[in-house]
């Protein structure tokens, strides 16, 4: 029996010519700040013209928390819980692991009693196992294709699920998963929520398809990508980006102007390729910035272009869809955002990540971490605690609890300290 986590809470729409807009939700895979234009993080950033064009146009977040790997950032989305409270902390091992209880309450069980149709495109890692072919339907997902795993061993040759069955395919991943989001879309007549999960630029790096990306061909030599991953990486990004460009120009002008996009990585850049930026053990898998602070755009009706300092965590997404979408909001771990949207003040307080699993995979950090608008407690398992004042040292280069600390500092300190207890406690 499912149940409910909390009251239902009161919500606002943008406006009420915008009651009822479709809702794009594009998750790209292991893409941190330092991989786009959008942020000045780095310089070794990824040619994405789409997703810029984007941030020119919508509402661009500097503040945006999810976990520090995959399945704990997709489950913050689909409960609009922290990972503590469902039991998702860490990434699924590939020859599975506990999944997701299917007792949970999903944003997809909300949008059911909505006449939203809905549908989920792409990677799932939600389930125990790469056969759990029903995991998506036993959490609401009417519709679903896409790999269940975390990865996929060859972007041009995987295994996929299509509504609990399992299928071969040929073809390009990014391409592939673009293709079967064009087709539901154009078959939709009812206002529709699409959560589109790329698996790129997720591992194995590799050499997209010539047409996807610009600048010089690749060499599709594996200990050429090994020594040297960041082209590839870049190029899939942009491979992606392409894609993102085609699903959207095949919606007409209606569709468009009346969709809710919402672009998100689901945690930072692996360490293969940020590691000379961020240091040894501060990219994906650690609660570092490296590994937790990622991009978020939304763009649509309703929306205020520009840049807010907002505090966001994933959680936030849950709420955010569901009152878009009419569903019922429930008191969770996350806010809706659509305050801010409109350009209107509004913000948590705190923004916390945490990582937890019974493997740990090298150089993973696990542990938990919370900030305000300026100064964020890293507390590292079995490392004394740090603080880092994000809003002037976004790589975290000063533990400023290294040196002797101001009254002032000290209080920050402990009001981290209290918030945290709070959410755990709460």
């Amino acid at each position: 029996m499912k149940f409910a986590f909390g009251l239902a809470l009161a919500f606002a729409l943008p406006g009420a010519a915008f009651a009822k807009p479709n809702i794009l939700l594009i998750i790209a895979d292991d893409m941190g700040l330092d991989a786009s234009r959008c942020y000045s993080v780095g310089s070794q950033q990824a040619q994405m013209p789409i997703v810029e064009q984007m941030c020119a146009d919508g509402l661009v977040f500097e503040n945006a928390y999810s976990a520090p790997v995959c399945t704990p950032t997709r489950a913050t989305i689909m409960t609009g819980k922290y990972g503590f409270r469902t039991g998702m902390g860490g990434a699924i091992p590939r020859e599975g692991g506990v999944g997701m209880s299917t007792d949970e309450v999903s944003l997809f069980d909300a949008l059911n009693e909505t006449d939203y149709s809905s549908a989920v495109i792409g990677k799932w890692h939600l389930a125990s196992s790469k056969n759990d072919y029903n995991h998506p339907a036993e959490l609401g997902v009417n519709t679903y294709f896409g790999l269940l795993a975390g990865g996929v061993p060859d972007y041009y040759k995987w295994d996929a699920v299509d509504n609990g069955k399992p299928v071969d395919v040929d073809g390009y991943a990014t391409t592939v998963l673009t293709d079967r989001a064009i087709n539901w879309i154009g078959e939709q007549e009812t206002p529709w929520f699409l959560w589109l999960a790329y698996n790129a630029p997720h591992t194995p790096f590799h050499v997209p398809p010539r047409a996807l990306y610009t600048g010089n061909d690749l060499l599709n030599d594996q200990s050429e990508i090994d020594e040297n991953p960041l082209p590839y990486y870049n190029a899939m990004l942009e491979a992606l980006d392409s894609e993102i460009g085609r699903l959207l120009e095949s919606l007409t002008d209606d569709v468009r102007e009346n969709t809710v996009v919402i672009f998100i990585g689901d945690n930072g850049t692996p360490g293969q390729v940020s590691r000379e930026l961020y240091g040894r053990k501060r990219s994906k898998g650690t609660i570092y910035q490296g590994g937790t602070a990622v991009p978020m755009i939304v763009t649509g009706p309703g929306v205020e272009g520009g840049r807010t300092n907002a505090l966001v965590n994933t959680t936030d997404l849950n709420s955010t869809i569901r009152a878009l979408a009419n569903a019922e909001v429930i008191q969770s771990d996350g806010i809706d955002l659509n305050p801010v949207l409109s350009g209107e003040p509004g913000s948590r307080k705190y923004a916390y990540a945490e990582h937890f699993a019974d493997q740990k995979m090298p150089p993973d950090v696990m542990g938990w971490a919370i900030r305000d608008e300026r100064y964020k407690l890293v507390a590292a398992d079995g490392e004394p605690e740090q603080l880092f004042d994000v809003a002037n040292d976004p790589l975290e280069q000063s533990d400023l609890l290294a040196g002797d600390l101001t009254p002032e500092l000290s209080g920050r300190v402990a009001a981290l300290r209290a918030a945290y207890q709070q959410l755990r406690n709460n």
